[in-house]
């Protein structure tokens, strides 16, 4: 294995175009390529520097952003204006989230199935936005070190990443001016990084790899059987709330015991309570290779040795264990099937995390390639297969544009990206708008613009039939299965009465090369704009709704309201209806806030005296 992150400031990297290969990390970030030179894969980096970027953006008052280590200095001086772990956020509903009080920035609570925002002054911002920010850097920082435009790039995501979060990633890197080749599992980046799967004297003989990941915001476990260049997922697990974040907050509540300071008070006290997680993650990495930890915090003293240390993080560890016994079970393997395991993720360096992991096992562990860059030079060596010039591993067909059908508001809602190996399925639910809605029409369109209009149709139909329901309660699953031939069909179902419709369709049916190549640059030159308008659209989308619910639930309660909350609503109400004809996605988030603001303290009261009333003379 060669070298990895050297330094790449010299003049003989100067080409026309790389594929680069990029690991989007909760904590840290990266950028990999194969050294044009050497046919080696690095990670970048300039000088002597780290070719770790912090995933931190910070704000300053005027909204103006900074993302890396300029942001990671603001952590503890302006911790409201200061994001991190956005990761964690992406493909999150409010409710998904265990614990909003450890992120120092305000998470809006809209609707607990809305896809959660970050509210920053009187701006509001998705996790793919701020994704992109810190992509952007990445793309950015590449080409400055590269002198090489960076356009294309293979970026990866937990195995465990659902239909959602893999898109949101691919939309991520599509604002931040990346044509997003392929979203690859980090486990199976890491396999590659170490070479599995690579090597032509082993294809031969079947490995069994299993990857421990943990980085600092997750954990997953995969088991991988690697057969003749080929990739097989035998089974995953994994915790996408356990990870270094995780240990740090151990360490800060064991020092808050110790010190007898409330969490109430932390919570109070943002700038004191990032100081103590920085703290907590500075012990963290000096118990890995040392007796003892002290320092000191305002008037605070901290202390904490390795024999404590390794108490806090035990059950954690064990989680860990757990999940690993319950991949091997869901491959149908013993631990003596397991051929080697692979340590991914900068928390790995913990060395009770290597030795649980070791004897859980029973052999040591793989730990040879840098954990922290492991997965982005994985993604670099994809990057590279799928450029042409690495023929060691099979590349099965792929879709050369993505496949969605029509949403509210005529947006694109992607089932099936472009490069998705094929064969290939996908299944997505919805529900409807209008109360009693009894049809809802399926509308089947390819490319890569976030509007229907700008796109390709393909097909149409109409699912019937549904049973009269209130909005919001009918389940109607939308299914894509391409078959090798690259045969689409759309099935549609509503789950509750069983009511199914489907058609067949040839996606790629009447497309030249040139017009696929076409609507690819148009997805990149209105990469921004798509983004503004889809952005707006979903605003204007997410009011309108609210605005129906508010008008049902008055209809429903208005004589157990007051006067004033009525009054306080309408006007509420008002504001919202005027931002929606406006053109500013903010301020309709703004009065979205508002409204809802103004109506949760009367429907909680209103919920909580209705489940009084039924559960009343019962016992539970």
């Amino acid at each position: 294995m060669a070298k990895i992150g050297i330094n790449l400031s010299t003049g003989s990297l100067q080409k026309d175009e790389m594929i680069v290969g990029i690991d989007l990390g909760t904590t840290n970030s990266l950028v990999a390529i194969i050294h044009p030179d050497t046919h080696q894969p690095v990670a970048i980096r300039e000088h002597d520097s780290s070719s770790l970027v912090p995933s931190v953006i910070y704000f300053d008052e005027a909204n103006h952003l900074v993302v890396g280590e300029e942001a990671k200095k603001h952590l503890e001086s302006h911790p409201e204006r200061t994001i991190f772990s956005s990761k964690r956020l992406m493909g999150k509903s409010y409710s998904d989230i265990h614990d909003p009080s450890l992120f120092s920035y305000k998470i809006i609570d809209t609707n607990a199935d809305s896809l959660v925002k970050v509210q920053m002054g009187n701006q509001f911002f998705s996790p793919i936005e701020l994704s992109s920010f810190i992509l952007k850097e990445l793309k950015n920082r590449a080409e400055h070190i590269l002198k090489t435009p960076v356009q294309k790039a293979v970026i990866t995501v937990p195995a465990y990443f659902n239909d959602t979060q893999r898109q949101a990633t691919r939309d991520a890197g599509k604002l931040a001016g990346l044509d997003v080749l392929r979203i690859i599992n980090e486990p199976t980046a890491a396999s590659l990084a170490y070479g599995f799967g690579l090597n032509s004297e082993k294809k031969s003989k079947p490995q069994v790899i299993a990857v421990y990941d943990l980085g600092g915001g997750t954990f997953d476990i995969s088991i991988l059987k690697i057969e003749d260049g080929i990739f097989d997922v035998l089974s995953t697990n994994g915790n996408t709330y356990l990870g270094g974040d995780d240990i740090d907050n151990a360490i800060v509540e064991y020092w808050l015991s110790e010190l007898s300071i409330s969490k109430e008070m932390l919570a109070i006290n943002k700038p004191l309570s990032q100081s103590f997680r920085l703290k907590a993650e500075a012990a963290k990495k000096h118990l890995s290779a040392h007796d003892v930890y002290t320092d000191t915090l305002d008037a605070y003293q901290l202390t904490l040795d390795g024999i404590a240390f390794e108490k806090l993080i035990t059950p954690l560890v064990q989680q860990t264990i757990d999940c690993c016994k319950y991949a091997l079970k869901d491959a149908s393997l013993s631990i003596t099937d397991i051929d080697t395991i692979v340590m991914v993720g900068g928390s790995t360096r913990v060395p009770l995390v290597k030795k649980m992991v070791s004897d859980f096992f029973e052999k040591p562990v793989n730990d040879s390639v840098n954990p922290d860059e492991v997965v982005a030079i994985g993604a670099a060596i994809q990057a590279d297969i799928l450029a042409g010039n690495n023929k060691s591993m099979l590349l099965l067909d792929i879709t050369p544009l993505s496949l969605g059908i029509e949403t509210a508001g005529g947006l694109m809602d992607v089932l099936i990206p472009r490069n998705s190996k094929i064969p290939s399925k996908a299944s997505r639910q919805y529900t409807t708008q209008v109360d009693g809605q009894s049809g809802m029409r399926i509308s089947v369109y390819q490319g890569e613009r976030d509007l229907v209009k700008d796109n390709r149709k393909l097909a149409e139909f109409n699912l019937t039939n549904i049973p009269g329901m209130p909005a919001g309660l009918p389940k109607v699953e939308v299914g894509f299965l391409i078959n090798a031939d690259g045969i689409l069909t759309v099935s549609a179902t509503e789950l509750r009465s069983g009511v199914a419709q489907k058609i067949e369709v040839k996606p790629q049916y009447g497309l030249t090369d040139s017009q696929v190549e076409t609507m690819l640059l148009d997805s990149m030159k209105h990469a921004q704009e798509d983004i503004i308008i889809r952005a707006l659209t979903e605003a204007r989308t997410e009011g309108e709704q609210l605005l129906q619910s508010t008008e049902n639930f008055l209809q429903k309660n208005a004589s157990l309201l007051i006067q004033e909350e009525i009054m306080n609503t309408a006007s509420a109400m008002q504001a919202l209806q005027l931002a929606i004809t406006m053109e500013d996605k903010n301020l309709i988030q703004k009065k979205i806030e508002e409204l809802n603001e103004v109506s949760r303290p009367y429907a909680e009261r209103i919920m909580d005296e209705a489940i009084a009333k039924a559960m009343k003379g019962k016992q539970i």
